[in-house]
Formats: C-alpha cells, sequence, structure tokens
C-alpha cells in the first residue's frame, strides 16, 4: 500500500479512494501499484461483496500524470514499458472481470485513463460537478487501460470515435444521457448515495451477483447461442443454491 490510496473496508464494501487530491489524483507508477494491490486484495477477500472507487479532494482521476509519465518511460526499453504497463492494465481487468460488484463514485473531473477506470466498473454515479472527458488526443496519446474497448461498448462505437476525436468535455448530466453514466447526484449526496447503493448490493447472494456478472461480461464476447447454454447453466446452479425456486419436473 501507498500514500497516494487509501483502502477502507467497512462490513463486506471496499473502498478505494485515489489520493492525490493535489493533482486530481493524476495517475503515477505508485498510485497504480497501490490500485492494483488494492484491487488484488479485494478480489481475493470472499467477506468484501462490493468495491467502491472515488477520489479523494475534488477530483475523481485527472488521468495519467505527465510529467510522471516521462519519468516511467525514460529508464526502461520500450519493450519493458510496455510490460510493465500491461501488468497496471490488471486494475482495468479486475474492476471489470472480479466477481464483485464494482461502483465508481466520481466526484469531478474524469478525464483519460481515470475515465478508463470509470468504464470498467460495473456502475457509474457521478456528483452533478463531475466532468469526463477522452483527454488522450490533446496529450498526444492513444489511450490505455481499456478505454477503447470500454467505452465502445458503453456507449456505441459512433459515439466513443466522437469522444475521443472530438475530445470534448461532459457535463454528468450529458454523460448519463448518453448512458455512459447511471445517476447523477448532488455533489454532497454522492459518497452516502454509493454507501446505500453498496449496502443493498452487498446483501445480494455472491454466487448470484458474480453469476449476472459473468453473462454480462459473456455477453460482450458470445454469440446468442453460446450465451444461452451459458445462461442455462448459471441459471440452474443458481435456482438449486434456493430448494424452494429450483425448476420442478
Amino acid at each position: 500500500m501507498t500514500d497516494t490510496v487509501r483502502f477502507e473496508v467497512s462490513g463486506t464494501v471496499a473502498t478505494i479512494t485515489l489520493n492525490r487530491p493535489e493533482r486530481l489524483n493524476a495517475m503515477t507508477e505508485d498510485l497504480i501499484g497501490g490500485v492494483l494491490d488494492c484491487l488484488e486484495q479485494a478480489s481475493a477477500d470472499d467477506a468484501i461483496r462490493v468495491v467502491v472507487l472515488t477520489g479523494a479532494g475534488r477530483g475523481f482521476c485527472a488521468g495519467g500524470d505527465l510529467g510522471a509519465m516521462a519519468e516511467f518511460a525514460e529508464p526502461r526499453t520500450p519493450g519493458a514499458s510496455v510490460a510493465l504497463l500491461r501488468r497496471l492494465h490488471r486494475t482495468s481487468e479486475l474492476l471489470h472481470e472480479m466477481p464483485k460488484v464494482t461502483i465508481a463514485a466520481v466526484n469531478g473531473p474524469c478525464a483519460g485513463a481515470g475515465l478508463s477506470w470509470a468504464c470498467a466498473c460495473d456502475l457509474r454515479i457521478a456528483a452533478e460537478s463531475a466532468v469526463f472527458r477522452t483527454a488522450f488526443l490533446s496529450a498526444g496519446l492513444t489511450g490505455d487501460f481499456g478505454g477503447t474497448w470500454l467505452l465502445t461498448r458503453l456507449v456505441g462505437a459512433g459515439r466513443a470515435r466522437d469522444l475521443f476525436f472530438r475530445n470534448e468535455k461532459l457535463s454528468a448530466a450529458s454523460a448519463a444521457a448518453m448512458g455512459l453514466v447511471g445517476e447523477v447526484v448532488p455533489d454532497g449526496a454522492l459518497m452516502g448515495r454509493v454507501a446505500d447503493l453498496a449496502s443493498g448490493l452487498a446483501q445480494a447472494p455472491p454466487h448470484v451477483v458474480a453469476g449476472i456478472k459473468q453473462n454480462l461480461n459473456d455477453a460482450l464476447e458470445l454469440d446468442l447461442h453460446a450465451l444461452l447454454n451459458a445462461e442455462a447453466g448459471r441459471q440452474v446452479r443458481a435456482a438449486l443454491s434456493h430448494p424452494s425456486a429450483a425448476p420442478r419436473s
């Protein structure tokens, strides 16, 4: 764990807070490594059922810290930098794939790889003052942490291209209108709303949550026939775990 990331567990809900408020929680290698450690810990802990990702201060995550990124690449060969970045990309995979509900509590600017992290979460709840931007084009970068894959599936291919190439800021209301955000709440109510949502979700049977999440992830890749096969197996296993709901012959 590092000073740039806070990890708190309350009952069955874990909260990961990016903690570089003076830089709008812009990513450094240290911060990303801390988030990776927290996500791996949360993923492996059966007692944790919901994971919340948010930022300290007035920002969620402004993307990569460009100064720190230059230091990140310079001492290494290109191949070594690619290998390290690919390891750090595991953060997005864990947010998207771990068998728990992940929630991005977007409390302010959310840009670049920070937007990728938000998109990797299952749910996104935004404060009214939150703003969203892909930001890679203006930084002279092509994108990382799965942003192109995730955003395309959340808002559609055409809208994702528009967001990447126009590179415009989106208000929380505009993000909600296009389906990028599920709910917008007043700034002061954000964490309370997220806590209520997380608490409710934490009451659901973990194997049911995991099955629904796997169904939804499979739906991004499988054809209908293959998905129906996967759904059938998970549905029956879930039903058999609750005898009163099991199918009768």
